[in-house]
């Protein structure tokens, strides 16, 4: 018979072995000793496969412990039938008759750290074992003394399904028959002190309530998706890239229904094909894991397994990457490794103690954000987060992930004051855990998942954050262009009678062009907390600001770099972002508004129609200036060329709303030039000054820009013009 301290222990929820307590054991020849725990039974039987009652287990305490030896085989399957006190019966499975959870090489590999898929066996799996269906629980809490799952199956109390300890990993496992998918569920955990601290979500959850609710979810999961050349080719360096960057919850909403979000398949049908429209090569959205706080706009993840039940369960999440891919278009998610929230129900403090998060505040806390820092010293938390990048990759296709606040991680006195960081081994800033996790993650991904890519919004001078890691570089694929983005919208800024004494913020941008991969970024934000719209920031009257909009637009698509731009900018919002509104699509009513967005699309299916725009972007043979010291005039003209080395198409920006006739331009051959874009076009809002007067204008021997032939052009108001060779 157990023995009275353990049966106390199992009572009041404090034991840390359960399985040495509960379930079948030795006792006499032929018989075995089963002991189970039932608040709120009156009478506990034991009853064979067959249903036939093989004995009736003895009331050990008032809590509920029940104990007796039964006559049975060794190993031979059993139920417990349970009188309620409230006179109802159940027949259920004993969770203390099975076997170990996690594999032997599954529990090695968890302990080391080296896992590449833990979310195929940390969480809540729905699964079958010994022919019964349930699901299996584990998690990583290596330094509790007891943990339980709490669910609707057993009221939420944690005295009832305390789990199993695998101390070679640090992690709690236990199958629970009959759970299945849907069911919600937390863990409660026991820190050594004695202290429980409150229910927790799973780390590794693949679904999760809606909020403020804040329990996990048993989910299935998702497939293993197959590599896909085409995929890959999309995404590649050469490739055009034009991304329009989406925060879910407001680029529309429902209004005549309360004003709610479109859940996953109304996106699928109309923010898809709206982008395809568009010509963006590319979706980001905005942090689709789950989050607490809808003003964080999911920068603040507690369920970075779970896509949002903000918008509808996972597979619907599923369905709008399928119809993304099958309308030829890339998705990106951002991700967000850099800090989480201090949520009761999050990782704070998981097992009572720092476990997730670094232990000292001066390494631990981010002092912006009021958020924990991931302790990327650890290698199960690098592993969690490794594993994380593949799960979203893999199962769920996506295309690639831009990774939010790199800065913030590469160095450690990031937004502090001296004396509130603590230096590195070699006495230096930069945080040699966070770089060591920044390779590694690329590099799992570049092996495991080739087709993907990774984007860094990095805001310093880091050097090769988009080089690979065996030439000294983080590996991204790409990187942000902070710079080029500052000094663009200072310059645009400015009244344009000023803008001769600035032309060095539209130029400095090719000083370090090649440096990196670089994205050019006109993200969220910069139309937020204060920053106003994109349109709002152009100077003059409405009709200048439209034309600096314009001119602003061509110069982005011209300029070397891939491209981003936020939601709303493609049709001049007027109002500042807000993420609990919908983007103010009534504007498209007025033609200024429609024009420009008419104009983004021309300029995308410009962009994605010549590889001289794209294919060239990092590597110095695909620029070529033409005239960037016209500084009382305010242009900017240069080529750019195509990877076949003849291909080419000049673009000429004239940022001042002066019309500059008779403007003689240096080209890089002889033969016919056609304006195959112009930006002040009327159909565009503008004021219809064609650059090239007729279709066609043929060079002359002029010499002119250091080149033996020239063209004579004139240049429109506020206006970027795409020029191309013809014959």
């Amino acid at each position: 018979m157990l023995h009275t301290r353990d049966i106390k222990m199992i009572c009041n929820a404090s034991h840390g072995d359960p399985f040495a307590a509960l379930g079948p054991h030795k006792s006499s020849p032929g018989h075995r000793s089963i002991r189970c725990f039932f608040p709120c039974a009156s009478r506990v039987a034991v009853v064979a496969a067959d249903g036939s009652v093989l004995g009736e287990l003895e009331r050990r305490h008032d809590d509920g412990f029940y104990e007796a030896a039964i006559q049975m085989n060794r190993d031979a399957p059993y139920r417990l039938r349970v009188l309620w006190n409230s006179g109802h019966e159940d027949t259920l499975e004993d969770p203390y008759r099975f076997d170990l959870v996690l594999a032997e090489l599954d529990v090695w590999l968890l302990g080391e750290g080296t896992h590449l898929r833990p979310f195929e066996v940390l969480g809540a799996q729905p699964c079958t074992m010994q022919d019964v269906a349930g699901t299996r629980f584990a998690v990583w809490a290596p330094n509790a003394s007891r943990v339980s799952v709490v669910g609707d199956f057993n009221l939420w109390d944690g005295r009832r399904h305390p789990m199993r300890l695998r101390r070679e990993c640090g992690v709690w496992e236990l199958f629970l028959p009959g759970v299945e998918k849907g069911t919600r569920y937390k863990y409660e955990i026991r820190s050594q002190n004695g202290a429980v601290s409150a229910q927790r979500a799973d780390p590794y959850a693949l679904q999760s309530e809606l909020r403020p609710a804040t329990a996990s979810v048993v989910g299935e999961l998702p497939p293993m998706h197959t590599a896909s050349l085409a995929r890959q080719r999309a995404n590649a360096l050469d490739a055009p890239v034009s991304i329009y960057e989406v925060h879910l919850g407001s680029w529309r909403r429902i209004t005549e229904d309360g004003n709610r979000w479109l859940n996953w398949d109304e996106l699928a049908d109309t923010l898809v094909p709206y982008a395809r429209d568009m010509g963006f090569t590319h979706l980001e959205l905005m942090p689709v894991s789950e989050h607490p706080f809808d003003g964080s706009w999911g920068y603040q993840p507690i369920g970075i397994y779970a896509p949002t039940s903000r918008f509808g369960d996972p597979a619907g999440f599923g369905r709008l990457v399928e119809r993304c891919h099958a309308e030829g278009i890339g998705l990106i998610l951002d991700w967000v490794p850099a800090h989480f929230p201090t949520d009761a129900h999050g990782l704070a403090n998981f097992d009572g103690t720092q476990l997730y998060e670094y232990a000292d505040p001066k390494e631990g806390f981010h002092n912006d954000w009021n958020t924990l820092i991931y302790n990327l010293g650890r290698t199960e938390v690098r592993n969690f987060l490794v594993g994380n990048a593949l799960y979203w990759l893999e199962r769920f296709d996506v295309d690639g992930l831009r990774v939010d606040a790199v800065a913030s991680m590469l160095y450690k006195d990031y937004s502090r004051k001296a004396g509130e960081w603590i230096p590195n081994a070699f006495g230096g800033r930069e945080n040699l855990d966070a770089i060591a996790f920044l390779k590694r993650m690329n590099e799992v991904v570049g092996i495991e998942r080739a087709q993907a890519i990774t984007l860094a919004e990095e805001s310093t001078a880091y050097p090769a954050v988009s080089r690979p890691t065996y030439a000294g570089g983080l590996g991204f694929h790409y990187k942000w262009n902070m710079g080029w983005m500052h000094d663009t919208l200072t310059y645009m800024a400015r009244d344009p009678i000023h803008r001769q004494h600035h032309q060095g913020e539209l130029t400095f941008s090719m000083v370090y062009a090649y440096n990196e991969n670089f994205v050019l970024p006109i993200s969220h934000d910069e139309v937020v907390h204060g920053k106003g719209s994109l349109l709002n920031k152009m100077p003059g009257d409405r009709w200048q600001q439209l034309g600096n909009l314009r001119v602003f637009l061509g110069y982005l698509f011209g300029h070397p770099g891939k491209k981003l731009l936020f939601m709303g900018c493609e049709f001049a919002q007027e109002r500042e972002w807000n993420h609990d509104h919908s983007l103010d699509w009534h504007l498209l009513e007025q033609p200024a508004h429609a024009g420009i967005q008419r104009l983004v699309r021309d300029l995308n299916r410009l962009y994605r129609a010549t590889p001289a725009l794209y294919q060239q972007d990092f590597v110095p043979a695909g620029f070529e200036w033409i005239e960037h010291n016209d500084t009382q005039r305010s242009t900017l003209s240069f080529i750019r060329r195509a990877a076949d080395g003849v291909s080419f198409m000049i673009v000429i920006c004239n940022f001042t709303p002066n019309v500059w006739n008779d403007y003689r331009l240096g080209v890089p051959q002889p033969g016919n030039y056609q304006e195959v874009l112009n930006s002040d076009s009327d159909c565009y809002g503008g004021s219809n000054v064609k650059a090239i007067n007729g279709h066609v204008t043929a060079t002359e021997d002029i010499h002119w820009h250091g080149r033996p032939q020239s063209i004579l052009l004139t240049l429109p108001p506020l206006g970027a013009v795409f020029i191309e060779w013809t014959s």
